[in-house]
């Protein structure tokens, strides 16, 4: 039987850094994966960033609904569909605000006979777990249900400071295995038994934020990028872009954490899409991506509405 394995986590927190380990490591071992990719808007534009060794027959990308509610159904049919593979397994990225318990509970029903009960991964941001104020229940929801955790970004933190993390997991989750990205065992993973944990509700309304998307011009240097992205207010909580550099070939890839942290790199092809800039989180809108654009470009194109 296959196993199906979701990916959940807070944005920013590193799921894409592990969908992409997990795919290199799974093939490397000669397994065949599938993946489905949930994002608000253009999920493809992550999906190419996994085609260096999988290619996009493979991968399933749904944007503009979120898979632990009005999607659903459709990733559900879509799992469904996936073709039976020898050493087959099906990776599951959530978007950054799932409610991850609703997704297993969901998920788990009408799937097809072939399939092992699904399992949950959480990738939890070790540097910003829990001081995320308004969205601390949200991202503790996130591991709830969840099989096995994943601790990133623990080069930017204390040995207390991660101490303290693994002691707050286990107050929510004692059922799951806590590890770090080095210690993980990929070939485990198949093996792992769905969480037995009792479920805190969580008031659905926190995890359907805004978002929004728009074209992004070719620009004159890399500067413009760390412009735009600190011209966007904090309350949007996750940047991500993609756009070329006057001059030359290749396109780059751009995405703002929620603690503002930027960060730059190439970008795998061309976007099917075209260059864009997306942006999830309160204050996120049309208008407000345009002026940050026209201002770091130096348009003095502001639009009011």
């Amino acid at each position: 039987m296959e196993a199906i394995i979701t990916v959940v986590g807070f944005l920013g927190a590193g799921k894409t850094t592990l969908l992409k380990f997990l795919v290199n490591s799974y093939i490397d071992k000669g397994w065949d994966p599938f993946i489905v990719l949930n994002d608000y808007e253009n999920a493809h534009m992550d999906a190419q960033q996994l085609t260096k060794k999988l290619d996009l027959k493979s991968i399933k990308a749904l944007s503009g609904s979120c898979i632990c509610c009005s999607g659903i159904m459709e990733l559900r049919d879509s799992v469904n569909r996936i073709p039976k593979r020898k050493n087959g397994i099906t990776l599951i990225e959530a978007n950054g605000t799932s409610d991850a318990c609703s997704l297993l509970e969901f998920l788990g029903v009408g799937l097809n006979e072939r399939y092992l009960p699904p399992i949950q991964i959480s990738v939890v941001d070790t540097k910003n777990w829990q001081l995320r104020g308004e969205h601390n229940e949200l991202e503790s929801n996130q591991i709830q249900v969840s099989s096995l955790i994943i601790l990133t970004h623990l080069e930017k933190v204390s040995k207390d400071r991660e101490d303290i993390v693994r002691k707050e997991i286990k107050v929510i989750n004692s059922f799951a295995k806590i590890v770090t990205l080095d210690e993980l065992d990929v070939s485990l993973l198949p093996e792992l038994e769905p969480s037995t944990n009792s479920i805190k509700k969580l008031e659905h309304q926190k995890a359907h934020w805004s978002s929004c998307s728009t074209d992004l011009p070719e620009i004159p240097d890399q500067k413009v990028i760390y412009t735009i992205c600190k011209a966007l207010p904090k309350s949007i909580l996750r940047v991500k872009g993609c756009t070329k550099i006057k001059g030359e070939k290749n396109y780059i890839y751009f995405e703002r954490n929620p603690d503002g942290e930027i960060f730059v790199r190439p970008f795998n092809g061309i976007p099917v899409t075209g260059s864009k800039l997306l942006t999830i989180g309160p204050g996120s809108a049309p208008q407000t991506l345009e002026n940050a654009i026209n201002l770091s470009l130096g348009t003095n194109k502001i639009i009011n509405k």
